[in-house]
């Protein structure tokens, strides 16, 4: 299962970066990174999975995504359902009904904007990764706040405790398609959804 997925994060590159003075080991990938190239057998493995565990999303109103990276990840899931996909947007458009929260990760803070949503909507939540949970977190409470059910969420790739912070503070399970370890010499996989 999600063996394509697999393969290609045990391919992929490993550089050093460095944030607040300090360097840590990151993965570039196609699902993270939208480089080198997203290949559409992977994101069919992705959807696909996705659909069948929710059993067809019947009853969803929109699959809601944070830009930019979980876009490549929603659209395969609305063109497979005709469920819509809602995006969680970094810009603010001001119009009626949107609704501004604030986001702090490992690796930046910001707000982000979120319109076409309002009380009483189901929505499945997808991303492209989860480590500390803070966008997550953040976009989970807002939901919360609004009175929009999560029907579901699903992060592809894990790395890190966001998934457990998720589940203590908001009661929200997290499944999370493959958890990865990154070093220096490469990833590995080290578990996931089976």
């Amino acid at each position: 299962m999600l063996e394509k997925l697999k393969k290609s994060l045990v391919e992929a590159p490993v550089i050093q970066k460095e944030s607040d003075g300090k360097i840590y080991n990151y993965f570039v990938h196609p699902i993270s990174d939208g480089i080198p190239s997203i290949h559409a057998d992977i994101l069919d493995e992705i959807s696909d999975f996705i659909i069948r565990s929710e059993g067809g999303l019947s009853g969803v109103d929109a699959v809601l995504t944070v830009e930019s990276m979980g876009i490549p990840i929603a659209i395969p899931v609305t063109m497979k359902t005709g469920v819509p996909t809602c995006i969680v947007r970094k810009r603010k458009y001001g119009l009626p009904g949107e609704v501004e929260l604030s986001q702090s990760t490992g690796y930046s803070k910001g707000q982000l904007f979120l319109n076409g949503l309002k009380k009483g909507d189901r929505v499945l939540v997808v991303d492209d990764v989860i480590s500390t949970g803070g966008t997550l977190l953040a976009l989970l409470n807002c939901l919360n706040r609004m009175g929009v059910t999560v029907a579901g969420v699903y992060c592809v790739i894990g790395r890190g405790s966001g998934p457990e912070i998720i589940l203590k503070e908001t009661g929200h399970k997290v499944t999370v398609l493959v958890d990865i370890d990154v070093t220096k010499d490469g990833v590995t996989i080290a578990g996931g959804c089976e």
